[in-house]
């Protein structure tokens, strides 16, 4: 638990700190209701509480507060069915706004701290590793650049940590209730993301499976556990899904979009900080969890059978993004009207996974980090050809590579610990 609510923590403190900064609202006069956020889903929120004070026209299957009136069951379900929408209740209605900002933050919070549960859950290790890994994961370039103005998504990013560790539950034998109640909240929370995030789930499961248990009756076993969960979880949600999804049938038909792969150069620039392109990968992570993840290839105090699944299930979840078959199939089989890597916190979500199974079997040794650097050091030179790097971006890269390799030195002497970890924070 101290793991989880240092990660908590520190997320909680990084986001508001950095909207204070930047003078954005409720810190400053700068508005954060950009694109859809303030034309949809903010008063998408204002009228749950309408319904939650009994003051709407209208009531969950019908909202005649919307033109001349329209089903609201299909809304709900997509931008509202979070248990943290609720929260917006306690606060007076002027101040939706504020609401749905401490409802987003919150979400933020709870997804650093799920993750950081399920990385000690996988494997023991450090707490405090595990909330700095959990922070990185929530504080991702995904979640902070896309998911904060589409709060909803943020449920996806929560649910990942939680269904990877139903997967944990599965390859154990433990907590088959539980494990549906978590699946059926996560795919009501918000379906679309939590698709992406079952997807996500199943392959680090996979993984886990190969990697923990022997003979093909017994691999078996645990992944038709882990699918029996999911599919009584989804059953559960039969009532709010199945209008859903009819009501999508019957909507006016959108944009239809092919999708177009953006150049090698713009996604490695995207995992720089100080970078942005609404039509690319937001993959930046963290440059000390990056380090973690290209050094795992060459940690020796890890098996090679190991290394090489986690490297080849990172490298093939990155190559997903920029092949079209496998962009339909993350995307519900539609290219997505809008930013078309929508998907891309789950391989954020994979990155952590993949630097704790190192960091969890001990610091890696100086060749395995100086082979990281250069690995992350090819990536940034390619990155060099795109015009979404900046000098920022690089100055902040090269900062957080030398802080840690400063916090590596300090870890490997006992006394300077806490520094160390003040140096990753």
């Amino acid at each position: 638990m101290l793991g989880s609510a240092f990660a908590a923590l520190v997320t909680a403190v990084a986001v508001c700190s950095g909207d204070a900064v930047a003078r954005v609202f409720p810190y400053g006069p700068r508005h954060r209701s950009v694109n859809d956020l303030g034309n949809q889903f903010v008063p998408f929120h204002a009228h749950l509480w309408d319904l939650l004070h009994g003051r709407a026209r209208g009531g969950l299957l019908f909202n005649w507060q919307s033109g001349y009136g329209t089903s609201f069951l299909p809304d709900l379900g997509t931008y509202l069915s979070s248990p943290f929408a609720l929260l917006v209740g306690v606060f007076p209605r002027p101040d939706i706004d504020l609401a749905v900002y401490v409802v987003t933050v919150l979400k933020m919070t709870a997804a650093a701290a799920a993750m950081a549960w399920l990385l000690r859950a996988q494997r023991p290790g450090p707490w405090w590793a595990a909330g700095l890994l959990g922070a990185s994961y929530a504080l991702c370039g995904w979640s902070v650049i896309e998911a904060s103005y589409n709060p909803m998504w943020l449920d996806g990013l929560i649910a990942f940590p939680l269904l990877c560790l139903t997967g944990e539950w599965a390859l154990r034998g433990r907590r088959p209730l539980l494990g549906v109640l978590v699946v059926a909240v996560c795919w009501t929370a918000n379906f679309y993301t939590a698709y992406m995030a079952t997807l996500g789930a199943a392959l680090v499961l996979v993984v886990r499976v190969v990697l923990t248990r022997d003979g093909v009756r017994e691999r078996a076993l645990v992944i038709g556990r882990a699918a029996v969960t999911t599919v009584l979880g989804m059953a559960l949600t039969a009532p709010l899904l199945v209008p859903l999804f009819l009501s999508s049938q019957q909507a006016y038909p959108g944009w239809s979009k092919e999708f177009a792969p953006v150049p090698w150069s713009d996604l490695f620039a995207r995992l720089l900080p100080a970078t942005y392109s609404f039509g690319s990968p937001a993959v930046f992570v963290g440059t000390g969890t990056l380090l973690l993840v290209t050094a795992l290839p060459f940690h020796r105090a890890l098996p090679l059978r190991t290394r090489l699944w986690w490297a080849g299930l990172v490298a093939a979840v990155l190559l997903s993004l920029q092949w079209e078959p496998t962009h339909l199939a993350w995307h519900v089989f539609a290219t997505p009207n809008g930013s078309p890597y929508r998907q891309t916190f789950v391989l954020a979500g994979i990155l952590v996974i993949a630097a704790w199974t190192g960091l969890a079997a001990g610091l890696p040794g100086v060749r395995a980090l100086a082979a990281g650097a250069g690995v992350l050091a090819a990536a940034a030179a390619w990155a060099a050809g795109s015009a979404l790097a900046t000098g920022w971006g690089y100055a902040l890269f090269c900062g957080g590579l030398a802080l840690a390799a400063g916090a590596w030195w300090a870890l490997r002497h006992r006394r300077l610990l806490l520094p160390a970890a003040a140096r990753l924070a």
